[in-house]
C-alpha cells in the first residue's frame, strides 16, 4: 500500500488522444492523479466535472491532472468530449497502474462482488513524492477538496 511521503510510482500508458504518457512528463509539477472506476457512470461524471469546473482555480494553483480508469482510449475521448474535460484520462486496460496504486481489488454492489477500481486521489509534488491521498473523494466536490487541502 502506497503512503505519504512514497515515491509515486512511474507509469506509461496511452490518454484519450492515443498519445503516450508517463507520469515522468510531469517532474517538476503538482499532479492530481486521480483513479475513478468508469466513464460515463453518474459518481464518475460529477468528479469528472467538480474537476473541469474547478479547473482554472486547480491551474493556478500549480497542478496538472491526470484521470486514470480501465476504460479504452476511445471511452476516454467520447468522455472527454461528452462533458468538455479540459485534462488528460490515461486508459490502463492492462491494469498495470490501478495495481502499482493498489486501487484495484474486489468490490460490492448491490450484494454482487467484482473486481473493480477503487475511488482514489493521490496529490504528487514537484519531486514525484505523493503529499497526500485522497480515500474517501467527495464526488460533487472534488476539486474543493483538493484545493482545501492542507
Amino acid at each position: 500500500m502506497l503512503q505519504t511521503g512514497d515515491k509515486a510510482p512511474d507509469f506509461s500508458a496511452l490518454n484519450q488522444d492515443g498519445e503516450t504518457v508517463s507520469l515522468k512528463d510531469f517532474k517538476g509539477k503538482k499532479v492530481i492523479l486521480y483513479f475513478y472506476p468508469k466513464d460515463n457512470t453518474p459518481g464518475c461524471t460529477k468528479q469528472a466535472c467538480s474537476l473541469r469546473d474547478g479547473y482554472s482555480q486547480l491551474k493556478k494553483a500549480g497542478f496538472e491532472i491526470l484521470g486514470v480508469s480501465v476504460d479504452s482510449v476511445k471511452s476516454h475521448k467520447k468522455f472527454e468530449e461528452k462533458f468538455e474535460l479540459p485534462f488528460t484520462l490515461i486508459s490502463d486496460e492492462t491494469k498495470e497502474i490501478v495495481e502499482k496504486y493498489s486501487v484495484w481489488g474486489k468490490k460490492k454492489f448491490m450484494g454482487r462482488e467484482y473486481m473493480g477500481t477503487f475511488r482514489k486521489t493521490f496529490v504528487i509534488n514537484e519531486k514525484g513524492i505523493i503529499q497526500q491521498i485522497i480515500d474517501k473523494v467527495e464526488v460533487s466536490d472534488a476539486a474543493n477538496q483538493i484545493l482545501n487541502l492542507k
